[in-house]
This record gives structure tokens, sequence and C-alpha cells, in this order.
């Protein structure tokens, strides 16, 4: 009897918290901080500051949740690289030496896309494909940056994707490389 009025004590302070934190991010009409911290604001249209309102009130299991349904939306892969402890026993522990041995190589997934050079006949193609590869850059910048070449078109480009924008560009007469 006494855990459930302790549980009902503690648990009505926290949704009135949880109600008093909606209410208060409801009637914020203070603009988003920018997420660096450099006290700068970013412009954010009303959409945004809608679904940010939204997600402001969610409990942290509901976020846990929101995150992983936007990461299978939009085919979201993490490539988290977690160094070991600095006293962490390695994963063999007693095998020792044989471990290492059998490890693959790691395979490369994302790669950079460089446009090396490009046939002189063809330049005027090689710059309309660059402009629709690079949407924030106009006709004047695309012919720019093909003219001066090696330039990288995408950097941390998936590997489909990098092979795309390479054949793309050889069958307009580029050489590009893939690094």
């Amino acid at each position: 009897m006494f855990r459930l009025s302790l549980a009902r004590s503690v648990a009505r302070p926290l949704a009135a918290r949880r109600l008093a934190h909606a209410s208060a991010v409801r009637r914020s009409t203070e603009p988003i901080a920018t997420p660096e911290g450099s006290g700068a604001v970013a412009d954010v249209s009303p959409k945004v500051a809608a679904i940010v309102d939204k997600v402001a009130v969610l409990t942290l299991l509901e976020t846990s949740q929101l995150v992983d349904a936007l990461k299978a939306k939009f085919n979201i892969t993490e490539a988290v690289h977690v160094a070991p402890a600095a006293g962490a026993a390695p994963a063999g522990g007693a095998a020792g030496g044989a471990a290492p041995a059998e490890e693959k190589p790691v395979e490369k997934t994302e790669f950079k896309v460089t446009l090396e050079k490009i046939d002189a006949a063809q330049k005027a193609k090689v710059i309309r494909e660059i402009k629709t590869l690079l949407p924030d850059m106009n006709l004047v910048a695309a012919k720019k940056f093909v003219e001066s070449a090696p330039k990288v078109v995408k950097d941390a480009v998936p590997k489909a994707e990098a092979e795309k924008i390479k054949k793309a560009l050889e069958a307009l007469g580029a050489t590009v490389v893939l690094e």
C-alpha cells in the first residue's frame, strides 16, 4: 500500500511538470537556437517549429521510437566506431595471436568522387551533369568547377551512388577517380 501511494505521489508531480513544460514550449515565441551552441539563431519555418514543439514534449522512450522510425523511413544506417577503453581486454582474451589473422579486411563503404579531367569537346555536357549532381551550384559555378579540375565532386558517398556518379560522368567523356 505504501509503495502504491509513493508511486502516485511521484507520478503526479512528474506529469504536472511535463504538462507545464509542454505549455511553456507551446507559448514560447523565441527562435530555436542552432545546435552548435554558438548563440546564433536559426531561421526555421513555422512547419519545422511546430514539429520541434511536438518533439519537445515526448518522453525519452517516445523520442527513441521516433528516431528508430525516422531511420527506417529514410534508410539511415549508423557507422559508429567505438574505441575500446584504455584498460579493456582484447576480444580474443586467452586466444591471443590467432584472432587478428582471422579478421577480414574492412570494406570501404564511403568514397570520395573526384573529377580528374574532361574531354574538351564534351565540356558543356559535363558542366550540366555537375550542375544536376550539385543542386546548390548555378551554371557559372559549375563551369568554374569543371574548368578547375581535378576537384572533389562529392565526399563520403555510399559505394552505389559513387559508382553511379562515376558511370554518368565517364559516359560524358570525363575522367573520374573513386578514393
